[in-house]
């Protein structure tokens, strides 16, 4: 298999996008509805946050929550961290596997496109398969390589939606933010 297949050759383009506000409920019969094991939470265009069949589970289910009371927005992963589809698939996986996610949402040009998922991966390469399942065995977060990702989300200081928010001093910042943080 060729090592440098990209991303965007792979990725799904068929995006379910979810708004804050929508239920646990709906949510979850929108993912059966749709065969789905995600989708993505948006809000004007900007993706700031995944909800996963795990995160129902720990997060709703397992705290004996009704699905029908409870918001995506108070349930779901967020901040995501997003990569562009001009990526190779090792470095996807090297991305999923330091960042312990099973699933990357693709931006390009701050626009939504696509999401890769280990199992897209292992479906094209059954050796590549066996490295993502080890990355999935590792439990704990590279911290330094995840606080050089790009996050897509809420500025935390300026509450602007961004699709690059970057770590800074353990709070994800917009680019204008941290402009404002060299002057000062």
């Amino acid at each position: 298999m060729n090592k440098d297949v990209l991303v965007k050759e792979i990725m799904k383009t068929k995006l379910v996008i979810v708004q804050p506000l929508t239920t646990v409920l709906e949510a979850a019969r929108i993912m059966r509805d749709n065969k789905i094991g995600n989708v993505i939470i948006s809000e004007r265009q900007h993706p700031i946050g995944i909800l996963t069949e795990s995160d129902i589970i720990r997060k709703v289910v397992c705290e004996a929550k009704n699905a029908s009371d409870v918001l995506v927005e108070e349930v779901m992963s967020s901040p995501i961290i997003i990569a562009e589809p001009y990526i190779t698939i090792q470095e996807a996986l090297k991305i999923m596997g330091k960042c312990n996610i099973r699933r990357l949402p693709i931006v390009e040009n701050n626009v939504l496109v696509g999401i890769i998922t280990q199992r897209d991966i292992s479906r094209i390469s059954p050796a590549l398969s066996e490295i993502a399942y080890e990355w999935s065995n590792i439990e704990t977060k590279d911290q330094k390589y995840v606080q050089s990702r790009i996050f897509s989300g809420k500025c935390e200081d300026c509450s602007t939606l961004s699709t690059h928010l970057r770590s800074v001093d353990g709070r994800l910042l917009c680019e204008d933010c941290i402009d404002g943080l060299k002057y000062e």
